[in-house]
């Protein structure tokens, strides 16, 4: 797989900052600031900065890698481009012909369907986290979703009607998953499974593993406001991480964090937001209402893994900060922070092992 110019932007160290590229996108609360003073010029002892751009799962897949020379890089980074796009014809809720929408298009059946061990990772994970977050976090929402993207693109409300109809087809229990035959079967007509908060993070972990198996450990992957954190740069402790303030007045200021293999997830209406009725609504649905989000709030959590850190922000997002920053203190090597304006106050509450992330 050769890398298209035309999709796939490369730098090597001293070219371009990767600040710069981070700032302009946005990165849904977060700003990369990469190696600081170590992009300068290469040296024979030092391996030179390349960064990577290419769409995937319909949003910009950015790799910042160092690596001993360009042709090193290149197959570094096409390889893994390549598995994120095989990735995604499995998990996609957007693909007609994907593995997802298959197993969707069976639901109410009755038949058990066998699933690739890929997806059987992800489905097994979302279980888990559906019942430790007694249903708050759940991947059937998929009809909820289509309901709330409607209202957001016509800019106006569903009726009752209308949510109640597919609340009907929405609950994680209603998918059973067979480990002896390695089969799920979703029980009820019309169900649709959303990936879509935890794939992504599937999909950076497997960038960050393929680019260690072409010996390349200095690296750091992001996928919207989500990231896989390998090694950090040359002379550096960590990869440079700035939290973007939240926008109300009184939020906690700029922050920057020093992070290192880790997983790390943002989540919250900073970015994705609509104003219907006079009323602020994020893009993440809230299941008891069928709604969007009315609780204006930004969540960071450091994981291990950011399949970890992915599916623990968008479920703290949804059940607020007492019982996700619960959830994520009982996550061995998980941290949080959670900053939200519920009324005309701005509130922040971390976990105590997150403090340890910000740079000295």
């Amino acid at each position: 797989m050769q890398l298209s110019p035309d999709t796939t932007k490369r730098a090597s160290a001293g070219q371009r900052d990767f600040a710069d590229v981070s700032r302009r996108t946005a990165l849904s609360g977060l700003l990369v600031l990469g190696a600081g003073g170590c992009a300068s010029r290469p040296t024979a002892t030092l391996s030179q900065r390349f960064e990577f751009e290419q769409a995937q799962m319909g949003l910009p897949f950015r790799i910042v890698l160092y690596a001993d020379s360009q042709p090193v890089a290149d197959t570094a980074a096409s390889a893994a481009f390549a598995r994120v796009a095989e990735l995604n014809q499995i998990f996609s809720d957007y693909e007609d012909n994907s593995e997802l929408t298959l197993l969707s298009r069976s639901s109410g059946s009755g038949r058990a369907v066998p699933v690739s061990d890929e997806l059987w990772r992800l489905l097994k994970v979302a279980e888990a986290t559906s019942r430790r977050s007694d249903g708050a976090f759940d991947i059937t929402v998929g009809p909820l979703v289509q309901v709330w993207r409607r209202a957001r693109r016509q800019r106006e409300l569903p009726t009752s009607e209308v949510i109640a109809e597919a609340k009907a087809r929405v609950g994680w229990q209603k998918v059973v998953l067979d480990p002896h035959g390695r089969t799920a079967k979703l029980l009820v007509p019309g169900m649709r499974l959303d990936l879509g908060s935890i794939a992504k993070g599937r999909a950076l972990d497997e960038v960050l593993r393929v680019l260690r198996t072409h010996g390349i450990n200095r690296a750091l992957v992001t996928g919207s406001g989500d990231m896989a954190i390998g090694d950090p740069p040359p002379g550096r402790v960590g990869w440079r991480i700035e939290l973007a303030p939240l926008d109300a007045p009184g939020a906690p200021p700029t922050r920057f964090l020093a992070l290192r293999n880790c997983g790390f997830a943002t989540s919250g209406d900073l970015f994705q937001h609509v104003e219907l009725g006079g009323k602020r609504y994020s893009h993440i649905v809230d299941l008891r209402t069928g709604l969007g989000m009315t609780d204006h709030s930004l969540v960071v959590v450091i994981a291990p893994d950011c399949v970890t850190a992915n599916s623990l922000s968008t479920t703290t997002c949804v059940v607020g900060p007492e019982r996700g920053l619960a959830l994520v203190k009982a996550t061995p090597g998980a941290s949080a922070r959670v900053v939200r304006k519920p009324g005309e106050q701005v509130e922040a509450t971390e976990t105590r092992g997150f403090a340890r992330y910000s740079e000295k």
